[in-house]
């Protein structure tokens, strides 16, 4: 499927939130008479880092995009966020478009979102698809989330040093073997200069995730009650969160099914779109975790 023809969106609007005094940018692909699928960003994305995605499911699916604080057009404060409110604001978005409910895709940071969405939403899901996160409190991920928090608060040649494991540790082999070297150089830089100076956004998002495993340590039932179609596509080869760690979620999800995506990383959904797409749309037309796979 080509993926290279320029989509632009039908329509963009910021809502206010935070009495006022934040605001979130989202943008809507189509006409509003398509199932909405919501693309949820991951770490340091924004909307337009969707766009050569879109057409995967455009048109046969509305997109509905948004930027959480600290990214895009969204509010960029220094100040605390909370990963339950970014689940939150997709809700006033979809009451400001006029969409009941939505299919939301989560890869990676995308993810933790998601399932907030799943645990406080439920109602306004067809259905839900999580690829990269976990849903347990790991040793592991802490000391990742722990060094993270170190390389953001360090000087900038410190940073640049983290950018560089940073993609060394996202994909697996077979598409670092394509990228590697001037590709994934543009691809870390772009990433380096879009926070250089805003360093703190990664510290505001990074920290999000506290509340988010203090609420599981409270609560480690907090996702049983999940009901809606959970899809979990894990890449084998994912180094940031481990098949193991992802496989506890379809221990907690009651209705949910994982699927272990072969010589893939992290980003499941760039480094192996000839199962991703093909699996999410079975799923998305079934809206049960009962499908299966057409044959191309």
């Amino acid at each position: 499927m080509a993926t290279t023809k320029k989509f632009t969106p039908s329509k963009t609007g910021f809502i206010k939130v935070e009495n006022d005094t934040r605001q979130i940018y989202w943008e809507y692909f189509g006409e509003g008479e398509k199932e909405v699928v919501v693309f949820l960003n991951g770490l340091a994305m924004l909307t337009k880092s969707w766009y050569r995605t879109v057409p995967f499911l455009h048109p046969d699916y509305d997109i509905l995009l948004y930027d959480y604080f600290g990214q895009g057009e969204s509010s960029q404060e220094n100040e605390p966020y909370y990963i339950n409110r970014m689940a939150d604001y997709l809700i006033e978005v979809m009451d400001e478009v006029g969409v009941e409910k939505v299919h939301p895709i989560g890869v990676s940071y995308g993810g933790f979102i998601g399932a907030e969405l799943g645990r406080l939403h439920q109602d306004r899901l067809h259905t839900l698809t999580l690829s990269g996160i976990l849903l347990t409190r790991e040793i592991l991920f802490q000391m990742y989330h722990d060094i993270s928090l170190r390389f953001y608060h360090s000087t900038d040649e410190v940073f640049d040093i983290y950018t560089q494991y940073l993609y060394e540790k996202t994909f697996g082999e077979d598409i670092s073997r394509k990228i590697y070297g001037e590709a994934m150089e543009r691809g870390r830089f772009k990433f380096y200069d879009r926070y250089k100076d805003k360093k703190y956004c990664l510290v505001r998002l990074t920290e999000a995730q506290d509340p988010f495993f203090e609420n599981i340590d409270q609560d480690p039932d907090a996702y049983r009650n999940v009901m809606t179609p959970t899809l979990i596509l894990t890449g084998e080869q994912d180094r940031a969160i481990p098949p193991w760690q992802q496989s506890k979620m379809a221990e907690i999800l009651p209705n949910s099914r994982q699927i272990m995506v072969p010589d893939c990383g992290h980003m499941t959904y760039m480094e192996r779109p000839d199962i991703f797409w093909p699996t999410l749309r079975a799923f998305l037309k079934a809206k049960s975790v009962e499908f299966e796979v057409e044959s191309a």
